[in-house]
């Protein structure tokens, strides 16, 4: 049941924001303590002073509101830290962050250790370490934190441990089941890097990509993710 009362300045991140009105902004944004709520910033746009300039994606943010329904409306808001300076490629990884929390999680579900988890990928976004390393470690941390955590030391038929040099595969809500001669699937050592936090190779890197990507279609219940277009039809500089 969704509370009715006031919560003071609390740790967040405004995922996405979009105009409600004339001069307000409807926010959808994720808590350490509260995990995802939809917010009204009300007048928001009103002035140079207004909320606006403060109410953006990767700053971390302090926010206050109070409960009449829905949405929440908002009451105060600061800057609790440095932002994440994000560009090109690593800026939409970001914006596909912010989109994955928005249509995966629960709203006023706490979870915690994915907003800690969240942060510290931003941090590593920031600091231009391996890019799809963060997204797979991200993406592979959010399901299990959601109950969909993924099989990645054995196979789910036999019971047999997972071979590196082995090809798999991945069956959903089921696990990994090894091929049959002559069937390619995902490699074995893919699996495994995956269960240890690291992922040596581009054909590692390129399955547990595979990998993730589908897993998440499934639980998005094949809803698009409009992040991943950023990708596919832009023009960066190499």
């Amino acid at each position: 049941m969704v509370p009715s009362d006031r919560h003071g300045l609390k740790d967040a991140f405004l995922l996405h924001r979009r105009k409600f009105r004339e001069t307000s902004l409807l926010l959808d944004v994720f808590t350490r303590e509260h995990g995802c709520i939809r917010l009204i910033a009300k007048g928001a746009m009103r002035g140079k002073n207004g909320q606006a300039g403060v109410l953006q994606p990767f700053l971390p943010l302090s926010l206050a509101w109070t409960i009449r329904g829905e949405p929440a409306v908002l009451t105060a808001s600061d800057v609790r830290g440095q932002g994440f300076d994000l560009a090109g490629k690593y800026l939409f990884c970001g914006f596909y962050l912010n989109e994955l929390l928005v249509k995966l999680l629960p709203t006023h579900d706490p979870l915690p250790q994915i907003f800690e988890y969240y942060e510290k990928t931003l941090n590593r976004l920031a600091s231009g370490e391996r890019m799809d390393e963060s997204l797979r470690f991200f993406e592979l941390a959010l399901l299990e934190e959601l109950g969909y955590g993924l099989i990645l030391d054995y196979d789910a038929e036999s019971g047999a441990s997972i071979k590196p040099n082995g090809h798999y595969d991945y069956r959903i809500e089921l696990g990994p089941v090894e091929c049959k001669h002559g069937e390619v699937g995902l490699l074995g050592s893919a699996l495994l890097g995956l269960r240890d936090g690291y992922l040596s190779g581009e054909q590692e890197i390129l399955d547990a990509k595979r990998l993730l990507r589908r897993v998440i279609h499934h639980y998005l219940g094949g809803r698009p993710l409009k992040s991943r277009d950023l990708f596919k039809y832009s023009v960066l500089p190499k």
